[in-house]
């Protein structure tokens, strides 16, 4: 019998499992293995390691034999070189980590869409600065190397994707198009369909499994160079001849994963372009201070390439401040908007443009609170207050399943007097409904668009003028073109300028910035207006000049003076129980100690903070408490989170996670 290493999928972080096996087996196979009473995928790592130290020290009673070989389901070497990379740099099961990654195999597929591009020559023509990107980068197609476009809104960097794109394809090389979210493919599919004479394939969540599986099945075998636009987890699909990776909207927290491993896309796709010798080019008009300041490096600067105007006879929008603390008499009937604001809508209107309002929040009230006692209705499940949405008359938590009927009455003191406290894209609507009763008014937000079909479909009436006025969250801040949109309102940005995170402040600039973009793409006269509270803020005030450089060196100063990125690479440690105090005695008495120890005794280059509950300590009824940790140097960081695996005795009803190069520290 020979003996096979398999990583199973199972939360096991080492180097996988001894296996015999009967007949051939190569790395990279997919297999079944027994593992307990029950059955697992596995992926080998290497095979026939009968004469492995390990084999021989390992009863072979505790050995296991293989159960079948899947066929037609081999993970390639470059495939299995990426997950392996990934296990390590992320600190995760190498087995659970494929299994995440890898569709699901059904026998019942449907049918896949595939668009075929129709090749036309383009329209316009490509602007001096446009062609000067072009061809610098066409330059280092063929080999490794990693490329960031700077262009602000609306300056073209869709042309510059198109040409590369093209030229790849005619190269006889497949591309692959990474977006930050779902609501972006029907635009970019639409364009490429229109100048590419190529198969165009979009994968999303919208997909079954079946079809995701018949992606990956094809990509391995492509016949003709094919591009493939995916969100996230499309950075996985073993493309063939894979000739160039392009990124857009780099800066965007989508391509950060939360749940299971918490990878960012971004930085797989940066690994799997030099694993396999291709050029990689991200895009923003935001660009995220890490990949902005890493391209300030002597050896990237050659690589940044800033597009600061706005293409043809557009001009970046005139941006106002309107301060919503000036009240001229009695507003409710309009709150939470105010009478600039109305005035400036009502007059876009009469000009048959189109109006977008930005509100990074669902629902009609944030929360319900009982004006005679003060009672707030909270998540039995989470240590969150619940969030009022009218249309359904629920009272809904946005991290769990928990929801309930709107109460006639307070629960504490029977009072009816319940007072409904901040507002959501639903509040915003009726009351625009109210103000134009004769408008279209529509929201582009989760609530209202649960599927593809529905998303396409709103999309497509706003682009024919069906909608007059669209409501939208983070959804509309995105790459979107809208040919009529001249004016943009925006409310609610001073809740995320005040959140607790060394982020806040870059989060609002690229928010402010990607939402202002939607403003005057076609014309010379767009306006932005942005409701604050707080409108002597120094960050609104560069926002208003259109001032990223200025942003950027204020903000470098800043993370410099409290040790963040990019000045020191993050490490957090997440621990989750059911049982709140036995997970606050764990992590202060054990943990915390643990690691102190490891710190003072071999790696003196790394900061500690914490431990201390999360933000939001309750979710889903899971404690969680944080550690941080900080360090100039990456490698030292990496081997005490492997030290600390390695001495960490666990704890029954007690989980922990690393994530490394984490987004948010709440």
């Amino acid at each position: 019998m020979k003996v096979a290493r398999i990583a199973v999928n199972y939360p096991l972080k080492n180097s996988g499992l001894l296996y015999f096996y009967e007949g051939e087996l190569t790395r990279g196979q997919v297999v079944e293995v027994p593992l307990g009473k029950r059955t697992s995928l596995g992926c080998v790592i290497s095979a026939d390691e009968s004469a492995s130290s390990e084999y021989r020290d390992t009863p072979q009673d505790k050995i296991k034999t293989v159960k079948e070989i899947l066929p037609n389901w081999k993970l390639e070497e470059v495939e299995l070189q990426l997950f392996e990379w990934m296990a390590g740099y992320y600190h995760y099961s190498l087995g659970q980590l494929i299994f995440d990654c890898l569709p699901h195999h059904l026998k019942r597929p449907r049918p896949l869409e595939i668009s075929e591009g129709e090749g036309h020559e383009l329209e316009f023509i490509p602007n001096p600065i446009q062609k000067s990107v072009v061809t610098s980068i066409r330059q280092g197609l063929g080999q490794f190397n990693r490329y960031l476009v700077h262009g602000v809104t609306g300056s073209g960097k869709t042309v510059v994707y198109l040409d590369l794109i093209k030229t790849t394809l005619e190269q006889g090389k497949s591309v692959l198009f990474l977006l930050p979210e779902i609501n972006l493919t029907p635009q970019f599919i639409s364009t490429f369909a229109r100048y590419l004479k190529a198969p165009i394939l979009s994968y999303h969540s919208e997909l079954a499994d079946s079809q995701k599986y018949q992606i990956w099945q094809m990509a391995r075998t492509l016949k003709e160079p094919t591009l493939i636009l995916g969100v996230r987890s499309s950075i996985f699909i073993p493309v063939a001849n894979l000739g160039l990776i392009v990124i857009d909207e780099e800066h965007d927290t989508s391509f950060k994963q939360d749940d299971r491993c918490p990878y960012n896309a971004r930085d797989v796709a940066s690994k799997k372009s030099q694993l396999l010798g291709i050029p990689m080019v991200m895009g923003s008009a935001t660009p995220s201070l890490e990949t902005y300041s890493a391209f300030h490096q002597p050896n990237q600067i050659k690589n940044l390439f800033e597009m600061k105007q706005r293409a043809g006879d557009a001009y970046l929008p005139k941006i106002e401040l309107i301060d919503a603390r000036d009240k001229s008499g009695k507003e409710d009937d309009i709150w939470p908007l105010v009478p600039p604001s109305v005035r400036a809508i009502k007059d876009a209107l009469s000009r048959g443009e189109q109006v977008l309002v930005f509100v990074n929040r669902l629902g009609f009230a944030n929360y319900i609170q009982c004006r005679a006692c003060g009672h707030q209705f909270n998540c039995p499940n989470c240590s969150i207050t619940l969030r009022y949405y009218k249309k359904k008359n629920i009272l809904a938590c946005h991290h769990c399943e928990y929801k309930e009927p709107m109460p006639l009455d307070c629960p504490s003191c029977r009072s009816m007097t319940l007072s409904q406290k901040g507002f959501g894209t639903e509040k915003v609507q009726e009351v625009l409904q109210r103000l134009f009763p004769d408008k279209q008014i529509d929201r582009f937000d989760r609530e209202e668009i649960k599927n593809f079909k529905q998303l396409e479909e709103r999309l497509s009436n706003f682009h024919q003028g069906k909608i007059d006025l669209m409501v939208g969250t983070q959804m509309l801040s995105k790459g979107h073109n809208f040919e009529k949109v001249k004016l943009v309102l925006i409310l609610g940005i001073d809740s995320q300028l005040n959140f607790p995170d060394f982020r806040s402040a870059e989060r609002v600039y690229q928010t402010l910035t990607q939402v202002s973009g939607r403003a005057g793409r076609y014309s010379q006269d767009g306006k932005v207006l942005i409701q604050t509270l707080n409108p002597e803020s120094s960050l609104f005030q560069i926002v208003k000049n259109h001032d990223f450089h200025q942003f950027y060196e204020d903000e470098l100063k800043i993370r410099e003076l409290c040790d963040c990125p990019p000045f020191k690479r993050l490490a957090m440690i997440h621990f989750s129980s059911r049982f709140q105090d036995k997970l606050i005695s764990h992590v202060s008495e054990f943990v915390g100690v643990l690691l102190r120890d490891l710190i003072r005794q071999h790696f003196k280059e790394v900061t500690i903070l914490g431990p201390r509950p999360a933000s939001i300590e309750r979710k889903s009824n899971q404690f969680t408490w944080s550690i941080l940790l900080k360090s100039k140097d990456l490698p030292q960081l990496h081997n005490l989170l492997k030290s600390f695996e390695m001495n960490y005795k666990s704890m029954s009803g007690i989980a922990y996670k690393i994530d490394i190069d984490p987004y948010s520290l709440l």
